[in-house]
């Protein structure tokens, strides 16, 4: 059999088999290529996996030839390719830039410890994508999770620490509701393949078990994709981690965990009785609304770039479940879309701001006063990622934005309209802070000069470049992400 038929497997192998071999290696030049070979190979096979479910359909790969349900399957759709494009292609991007940003922010004898936590970590993230099975959705949450705590620890600041052990105790918490919500779906169905699962639910004539699995996997992935108020974890990771971890994490993590709540929601209690009972659509509604709000409200009041853009990351995500409650092609498709875009535009930002704190010795707003002058790139970059969170036409932003509008539109809800551009004007007010620090105040004088190197600046220069682009051509990004949620509702 050829290799093209295991692609589903190897999507995970690959970067499971380079953890052990950068440890054994331990020589972070080394770690280094390796780490980078797999993230680029991911890559490549998520790219053909997307190719091949576009021509051919969805893909389902049986682990050992056990065929689903009774073995472990990998479902390979177009919400998962789109998934599995979007992770491994920033886990692609961060990597080059990682190492020369974590010089200096991780001690030099920790690098290698890093890239093997780093491909750890896009192993469980990648995995909770293709998986069609619901335990191993937690095994992989589980790899995902324990990685990227390391991962926080490591940044040089002493609140690092603290920050990853606040993320360890809200996160085995949101864990723990995970699986206790997966083992009474498996009592009431006596399966664990997510398409077997759906089907089941349906005959299921007692719904308040469910109902009750049903609140554990809502919060407890609530907790996972910060969705406010359990979005505590999230500031602090964000603000002391290192700057590569903060970007690869803002880009994929969060969103991973939306997907896999939109995948139980639309695939699992689709048809089951328990989904029609529980005012899901208004509580996600509330929750959305209240968090876009909140969140960029805190974000204004902010002091230091990274901890700013921190809570707007809890306001996009605010974004991303508002779609979800409008229950149609159109908010879905903003959802799915609003993953994407978020995560090129957020992940560009906080790699800016890593070369920011290299030259100007921090990222708070008194640090980058006249950074527009000292360092233009830089600032016209940050400027255009910030466009993008806000939604502005030509930037990526937009589309999901405009999408949400559509889609508040078609239910005839005039005030929900109002709301978001009202919620995107405040996201203005926080970016307009940049502008006026950089752009309105003179440059400081004890600032050296310095220079980004280029391995720090090309690759967030191309995530500002996507953000553009796909603001423009958005053709291909709106496309996969309609015909997913075509796929999802039409399945209802």
């Amino acid at each position: 059999m050829s290799v093209m038929a295991h692609l589903p497997a190897l999507q995970v192998v690959v970067p499971l088999m380079a953890a052990p071999l950068t440890v054994l290696l331990r020589q972070r030049s080394l770690a280094f290529a390796v780490a980078l070979a797999a993230s680029w190979t991911a890559l490549a096979i998520s790219m053909l996996l997307w190719l091949q479910v576009e021509a051919g359909g969805t893909i389902s790969y049986a682990i050992g030839n056990w065929p689903p349900p009774w073995g472990i399957e990998y479902r390979v759709d177009r919400l998962s390719a789109f998934m599995l494009v979007l992770v491994a292609g920033l886990a692609a991007v961060v990597l080059p830039y990682s190492r020369a940003s974590i010089e200096a922010e991780v001690p030099r004898e920790q690098h290698y410890l890093f890239y093997t936590m780093f491909v750890l970590c896009l192993t469980g993230l990648l995995g909770m994508a293709i998986t069609g099975d619901a335990f191993n959705i937690f095994v992989f949450l589980e790899i995902s999770s324990l990685s990227t705590y390391v991962l926080i620890a490591l940044g040089r600041d002493r609140r690092a620490l603290l920050a990853s052990y606040q993320y360890l105790v809200m996160g085995t918490i949101g864990a723990t509701f995970f699986v206790i919500g997966i083992g009474l779906l498996y009592l009431m169905t006596g399966t664990l393949n997510l398409a077997d699962m759906g089907r089941r639910l349906a005959l299921v004539d007692n719904p308040r078990p469910v109902l009750v699995a049903l609140a554990f996997l809502t919060v407890g992935l609530s907790l996972k994709l910060a969705l406010f108020p359990l979005h505590q974890w999230l500031p602090n990771a964000y603000t002391y981690a290192p700057t590569a971890v903060t970007a690869f994490l803002s880009g994929t993590a969060t969103k991973v965990a939306v997907y896999v709540l939109i995948r139980f929601y639309y695939s699992v209690f689709s048809e089951s009785q328990a989904f029609g009972i529980v005012p899901t659509e208004q509580m996600l509604l509330i929750l959305g609304l209240v968090g876009a709000f909140a969140a960029s409200i805190i974000a204004v009041f902010q002091t230091d770039l990274k901890r700013l853009f921190a809570y707007s990351s809890v306001a996009q995500i605010g974004y991303i479940v508002l779609g979800l409650s409008f229950h149609s092609v159109n908010g879905l498709t903003a959802s799915i879309v609003h993953l994407a875009m978020h995560g090129l535009a957020k992940a560009g930002v906080f790699m800016l701001l890593g070369g920011v704190a290299l030259v100007m010795g921090g990222t708070t707003l008194a640090r980058v006063q006249g950074l527009g002058f000292r360092m233009p790139f830089t600032s016209l970059g940050i400027v255009i990622c910030g466009l993008s969170l806000v939604g502005v036409p030509g930037t990526a932003g937009f589309i999901s934005k405009w999408h949400l509008i559509l889609a508040a539109l078609e239910r005839g809800q005039w005030w929900l309209v109002f709301l978001i551009v009202a919620s995107s004007l405040i996201a203005a007010a926080y970016v307009w802070r940049f502008i006026e620090a950089a752009y309105f105040r003179e440059p400081r004088r004890d600032i050296g000069d310095g220079r980004v190197p280029w391995s720090m600046a090309l690759p967030a220069g191309l995530l500002v470049a996507a953000s553009v682009a796909f603001g423009v051509y958005s053709s291909v990004v709106l496309s996969s992400a309609s015909a997913a949620a075509q796929m999802l509702l039409g399945a209802r």
